[in-house]
């Protein structure tokens, strides 16, 4: 299989292929999750599939770069979103605020991405914990993909850092509110002079993303990886694709956010200009890291992909200030930002019409 240039190629691929596979995949997790035992840990696992399906399937057009191997790189990406997907429930809808408890759910992406028995005990310091092995599975079915995986030892260092990344952003963001603005602060402090000129909580937006895991994975999977390409990846995701993916998803949820009093990184900037001018930065730098990836029109590609589909969600159109900042990112993105918003749109149209 060719890995698409086009973004007609892509969405065929996508619709064909992709989409296909990971409602395959997600459909064993949802049974496995409704055999959880346990009331509260079975109601957030469910909740995490049926509410953010999307997150599985935008991930996995990555897989797209594992060529004929996508559905082994689908197993991963969709067994590893559900983990994160499902951990960020447990930490959102808790009654905890306990850092340590957050720090050990999150162990279970750091197992997840060792090959080899391991298992730590992730309920630990809470007291909801028979999940019938349900998380334990997920994180065994990741094992198992990168066991056989000949370019793991390559990629290894590289996942662990951007998954520190993710798991120290998840345990600063979810304790108590009063404290959680300082922690994100203070560990921005530790990181600042190795990143681009941003704020604590843009970088806080740019950790928040696994796409750059299931970049470094479906290439390894797909084709030996040198360490020269591995570092191309890492350095063309992190910060600034994976922080216009998040900071995209922030800007949809505002009013939710504020709603549920929850944290929302797009709060913190001054004005709707600022807001929209610093997506348009992210988007441009996102572009001009693709520069010198393999397959750059792709990654490209994955950049505009991610605004079609954020700004096609219909939380946009129920908020006057989003709606309107979305139409201006979509015309600044050019008319490929237009097809994939026009593609989601049609999409989430006709997958709302089989659920009717």
């Amino acid at each position: 299989m060719i890995i698409p240039a086009k973004p007609v190629s892509l969405m065929a691929l996508s619709y064909r292929k992709i989409f296909p596979a990971v409602k395959e995949e997600l459909g064993y997790w949802k049974q496995r999750a409704e055999a959880i035992p346990n009331h509260e840990l079975r109601n957030q696992a469910i909740a995490s599939i049926n509410t953010k399906t999307f997150h599985c399937e935008g991930g996995s057009i990555i897989a797209l770069i594992a060529k004929n191997e996508y559905r082994k790189a689908i197993k991963f990406i969709v067994a590893y979103q559900t983990i994160s997907d499902y951990l960020d429930n447990l930490c959102d809808r808790s009654t905890s605020l306990d850092p340590d408890d957050f720090a050990a759910l999150h162990d279970a992406m750091f197992d997840a991405l060792l090959p080899g028995p391991s298992l730590g005990d992730y309920y630990s310091k809470r007291k909801d914990k028979d999940d019938g092995g349900y998380l334990a599975d997920l994180v065994g079915t990741c094992k198992q993909v990168l066991q056989s995986v000949s370019s793991y030892p390559i990629i290894q260092d590289h996942l662990l850092d951007l998954c520190g990344y993710y798991c120290e952003l998840q345990v600063h963001k979810h304790v108590h509110p009063d404290e959680r603005e300082g922690r994100l602060k203070e560990w921005f402090s530790r990181h600042k002079k190795r990143m681009p000129e941003m704020d604590w909580y843009e970088f806080s937006a740019c950790s928040g993303s696994t796409l750059g895991v299931f970049c470094l994975v479906s290439y390894a999977i797909g084709s030996p990886m040198g360490e020269e390409n591995a570092k191309k990846v890492v350095n063309g995701y992190f910060p600034y694709i994976q922080g216009l993916h998040i900071l995209l998803d922030y800007f949809i949820d505002q009013d939710e956010d504020r709603l549920g009093g929850d944290l929302n990184f797009c709060f913190y900037y001054r004005n709707q200009e600022v807001l929209f001018n610093r997506l348009l930065h992210f988007m441009e730098e996102a572009d001009r890291h693709t520069e010198g990836l393999p397959h750059q029109h792709f990654h490209m590609m994955i950049n505009r992909g991610l605004l079609g589909l954020y700004l096609s969600d219909s939380k946009v159109q129920s908020q006057e200030s989003v709606r309107k900042l979305a139409k201006k990112i979509i015309k600044a993105g050019g008319p490929v930002s237009k097809f994939f918003y026009m593609n989601g749109l049609a999409y989430r149209f006709f997958q709302k019409a089989r659920l009717n």
